[in-house]
């Protein structure tokens, strides 16, 4: 799959065109661009039609936003933390799209030397490292943002997914912590909205229940190679079992979910997208 270029899809929303949006009725994840991301996170993003990066929301210090917990293949146990050392021009108010990388290029080589350090010695390291290559460019954006989106799509595509990228700082939504939420995946047309375990605790439901889109819970499971797949970076499972056998539980963990059922939402205009491909993934969401 050609690889698209994820810096260009956080920079400007206002220097942007307005291509055409997802077709009504996908399922759709909303979520921050996180660095490496997790493999429950990854997961998450692969069962879903479309993603909506999440970026013009506060920037979080010490989240996954800009940091990643790594484990070594011969010490799993060992699991230290690999972080984009980043500025808040903005100080804390600051958005994520706006948020800047300290040294880009110290901190480009340090990236680069700890996941050689961890995941060299697999025999997957020469697909990852090829892989991740776009990741380490980004850092020239001196944008943390850039830096985990890429992350995330790279990973994606190694895994396959052809879904679809919008950027929620291009789409029209209210204001409010579920609201805005349910206005993002209604201007999209989706029909559901997948939501990870985390955000059930805090999401209500009721503006997508007004505007006719079912919420999907995520739910994991939480053994073999989910066990720990809350905390580290999907690198690890990538780099343990290969690129192939990963994809193929994603694959699996997609397709085992029951059918969601909602009517359908007037699409409506705004918004960004980035095409990942031909075609969408098969996704059963329950």
């Amino acid at each position: 799959m050609q690889r698209t270029n994820p810096s260009s899809a956080t920079a400007s929303p206002a220097a942007s065109s307005t291509p055409d949006l997802p077709a009504p009725g996908g399922l759709c994840a909303i979520h921050q661009p996180n660095f490496l991301p997790r493999l429950t996170t990854l997961a998450k993003l692969f069962a879903a039609d479309y993603w909506i990066v999440l970026d013009d929301v506060q920037f979080t210090r010490r989240d996954y936003q800009h940091r990643a917990r790594l484990a070594s293949l011969d010490d799993p146990a060992r699991q230290p933390w690999l972080t984009i050392p980043t500025h808040l021009p903005g100080g804390r108010p600051t958005l994520i799209r706006d948020a800047l990388i300290d040294d880009p290029a110290p901190a480009r080589r340090r990236t680069a030397g700890m996941l050689r350090q961890h995941y060299g010695a697999s025999p997957h390291w020469p697909v990852l490292a090829q892989a991740l290559d776009p990741v380490l460019d980004a850092f020239t954006t001196g944008r943390t943002a850039a830096v985990a989106e890429t992350s995330a799509l790279v990973l994606l595509d190694l895994l396959g997914w052809r879904g679809q990228i919008l950027t929620s700082s291009a789409l029209p939504a209210r204001p409010g912590r579920s609201i805005r939420l349910a206005d993002l995946a209604a201007v999209t047309g989706a029909r559901a909205y997948l939501c990870g375990t985390g955000g059930m605790t805090y999401l209500d439901q009721t503006p997508f229940v007004t505007q006719n889109i079912a919420v999907a819970p995520f739910r994991p499971p939480t053994t073999g190679i989910w066990s720990s797949g809350r905390r580290l970076s999907a690198l690890w499972a990538l780099a343990t079992l290969g690129p192939d056998a990963v994809a193929a539980r994603l694959r699996a963990l997609a397709a085992h979910r029951g059918r969601l059922q909602a009517g359908s939402r007037p699409l409506l205009m705004g918004g960004r997208t980035t095409e990942r491909g031909p075609g969408k993934i098969s996704v059963k969401p329950g």
